[in-house]
């Protein structure tokens, strides 16, 4: 199908006011179609929407790929409408634990999907650099509240992230505390890969 007969079929097909310019923009990611469009635009080629998306990485992409409603998912959630909508479209997910649960659930995102999808990243980084450097324990709960795994699951996996860390620094002082000049290179390389070691112990938990 050709730009132009795709946008006939979403005006004869859905009513939208569509031209074959838009499509064309669309096509070459200049411009980007609304969770409305992409469900149309699904229908005139005869496919899921989740195959016209890369990757889904924001909440809106993955809400339209599982071909949810703003209104459906936040019912679903257990949010109001217009809280959930402000949160999709600032990028920062701030649901309740119990919330958050039945987000990943709901559009079927694994923990490290639903930390990209909430634009939580970095923080979930900023905790765990201080998690590891510091005590661990006192940052099980604000990890529970961000990340969607069990406590005890989080809980294992910071006890190990820490043991290994603190065995980097150990290793890397020299005797009696003096070290070269190469000193806290290796927990350095750790804490700037802190997020990857994260996921890779917290995927052997599941």
């Amino acid at each position: 199908m050709d730009p132009g007969h795709v946008a006939y079929g979403l005006r004869a097909q859905y009513g939208l006011d569509v031209g074959p310019e838009l499509v064309v923009a669309w096509e070459r990611g200049i411009r980007t179609p609304t969770a409305h469009e992409v469900t149309a635009l699904a229908g005139v080629l005869w496919c899921a929407p989740a195959e016209l998306l890369h990757a889904a990485r924001t909440l809106r992409e993955h809400r339209t790929a599982r071909g949810f409603s703003t209104a459906d998912l936040a019912r679903q959630v257990g949010l109001g409408h217009d809280a959930y909508v402000r949160m999709e479209e600032a990028g920062r997910w701030r649901g309740t634990e119990r919330q958050t649960a039945a987000l990943a659930a709901a559009l079927g995102l694994s923990p490290v999907q639903f930390v990209t999808a909430a634009g939580r990243d970095e923080e979930l980084a900023e905790l765990l650099r201080s998690a590891v450097t510091t005590r661990w324990q006192a940052y099980v709960r604000p990890l529970v509240k961000l990340v969607p795994l069990p406590r005890a699951a989080l809980q294992d996996v910071l006890l190990r992230l820490h043991a290994d860390y603190q065995s980097r620094m150990v290793a890397t002082l020299g005797w009696g505390g003096v070290g070269d000049a190469g000193d806290g290179a290796a927990g350095r390389d750790f804490l700037d890969g802190i997020l990857g070691h994260f996921w890779e112990r917290a995927e052997g938990t599941r």
